[in-house]
């Protein structure tokens, strides 16, 4: 009889032998790095003096990272990482593909320019309450949820960007914002319900969570359970985009908090429930998308149509604001319904445009509060007068969110267009054409009112002042303007990458192999 100590244990059977590499690393250090500077922050609770001082950096090394791990993808491939060791699909596991890391990279500009903003438009008494932990809370989330391989992550991701962004949006403790809070935590709540039941109901059917094993897996069920599963799905992550008819909930809160977390809002919350469906809905159930893609469509017609004519409805920038980012979350829909590498690339390259466009388009809108004295079309005016360069810079902005050139909406506009009409769909070309229109007409209108119109003679005696009276503010629109200017300018790389993304999704080979090295779950 053998002795214990003689018995050997081969580990490889169930461990990652192999060190990680440098590559490896960089996919969980996006999350890792902005938790981290939270906890900082937090134990600096008592010195918010010294707030933007860590988080502006860890910010800026946020994008550095992303840009690396962008690079690292598009040249090389899926990268995962493993934790614990344990392999896959049983370890926890973290798989970046393009389409991953080109929404972290832009998220973290999006992010980086809110943070610079917030350093004049938050107060010490927002700081003591915790706006930067929160907003590193917030961007770990956002990271997390786009750097996760595991369907379960996920949805921890979503709780945790839930929580921090919760925390942001009742800063200040005000009786709107409390009612702005309440409506948004509790219809987030159903559909992070709806999330959490459609991932139990997943694990009942495949036993698994792994994204990779869960694409190959896929491939050999079809039927009514995975119809339900996807239908749950759709629900699920149409709330949290805010997809007609469950977006009611964004429109009545993205107005209450301050500017700068309304534009984090608006940049970002919506294009995690985007990235989630084209995640889970084009490369785990291609099939099922492909059955439900008519209620996809008629859900984005409706989506765009009815917020470009909320967008007209509106005298509050604010709330005319809320509805351009569901303007754009059914422009994603679309593309994602007509399911081809067209309109999938479209919907990648709207979602990243949207996220820089609509965080600038609220901190324009900041501006304008703040050069004005009011948030409303009725009582503002003589901007251009006021501050010649900051109209010409909204004038670019407010074309590139109505999707005309020379600027960064543009060419998804034409690929969804192009992508609606080669798969017969004329109905869902006119939805998106209409709504563009209707959003040139309500931001014409807001350029001609707040901008053109001389100055009431009752608003002279709040003017703020010139546009140099807040260069932080400033440079943060700067920077996002350029970067939508160059978008529209110089296309390709955006194009190439969009497309890569959508390659991966509709031919997700090298994602899972990434995951299985070796063929194939075990």
């Amino acid at each position: 009889m053998a002795s214990p100590s003689s018995l050997s244990v081969d580990l490889s059977q169930a461990f990652v032998m192999a060190p990680p590499g440098l590559g490896e690393w960089l996919v969980i250090l996006p999350p890792a790095l902005m938790i981290t500077a939270g906890a900082l922050l937090m134990m600096m609770r008592h010195r918010v003096d010294r707030h933007g001082f860590i988080a502006i950096p860890a910010l800026v090394a946020l994008v550095l990272i992303d840009a690396a791990l962008l690079w690292k993808v598009s040249t090389g491939g899926p990268v995962t990482m493993m934790m614990g060791r344990w392999l896959p699909p049983f370890g926890i596991a973290f798989t970046v593909d393009v389409l991953g890391a080109l929404m972290a990279l832009v998220s973290a500009l999006a992010g980086l320019a809110a943070g610079i903003a917030a350093l004049t438009d938050i107060s010490d008494s927002g700081r003591r309450y915790g706006f930067f932990p929160f907003l590193m809370l917030l961007m770990a989330g956002v990271s997390g949820a786009f750097l996760t391989g595991d369907i379960f992550n996920l949805y921890v991701w979503f709780e945790v960007l839930l929580i921090s962004s919760f925390g942001l949006l009742i800063l200040g403790s005000e009786k709107q914002q409390i009612d702005g809070a309440l409506k948004y935590a509790v219809l987030n709540l159903i559909g992070t319900t709806l999330f959490l039941i459609s991932v139990g109901y997943l694990y009942a059917i495949f036993g698994t969570l792994n994204m990779a094993d869960i694409a190959l897996k896929a491939r050999e069920i079809n039927g009514a359970p995975l119809m339900t599963l996807s239908a749950l799905f759709i629900l699920a992550f149409a709330m949290k985009a805010a997809a007609f008819p469950v977006n009611f909930w964004l429109p009545a809160s993205y107005h209450t908090p301050r500017i700068t977390v309304s534009a984090l809002f608006g940049g970002l919350l919506t294009k995690i429930g985007i990235y989630a469906l084209l995640r889970v809905m084009v490369m785990l159930f291609p099939v099922q998308r492909e059955e439900l893609s008519l209620v996809l469509a008629i859900v984005a017609v409706l989506t765009m149509v009815l917020s470009g004519l909320g967008m007209l409805a509106q005298n509050d920038l604010r709330r005319m604001a809320g509805f351009a980012v569901i303007l754009g979350i059914g422009n994603m829909l679309a593309g994602i319904a007509t399911g081809t590498m067209v309109g999938l690339s479209g919907a990648v390259l709207y979602a990243l445009h949207s996220i820089l466009a609509m965080t600038a388009l609220y901190l324009v809108i900041g501006r304008v509060k703040a050069l004005t004295g009011s948030w409303t079309l009725s009582a503002g005016g003589g901007i251009y007068s006021m501050a010649p360069g900051f109209a010409f810079v909204s004038l670019a902005l407010f074309l590139a969110v109505a999707g005309l050139p020379p600027f960064s909406g543009l060419w998804p506009k034409i690929m969804l267009v192009k992508a609606s009409v080669d798969i017969g769909a004329w109905w869902l070309a006119a939805g998106i054409l209409i709504s563009g229109f209707l959003a040139t007409i309500a931001l014409g209108r807001t350029f001609l009112l707040a901008y053109w119109r001389p100055a009431p003679e009752s608003a002279a005696s709040v003017i703020a002042g010139p546009l140099t009276q807040d260069r932080l503010a400033a440079v943060a629109i700067l920077g996002l303007a350029a970067l939508i200017v160059l978008f529209g300018l110089f296309p390709e790389a955006p194009l190439s990458l969009s497309q890569q993304a959508a390659t991966g999704l509709l031919d997700p080979q090298s994602y899972v192999r990434s995951v299985f090295p070796q063929g194939g779950a075990q």
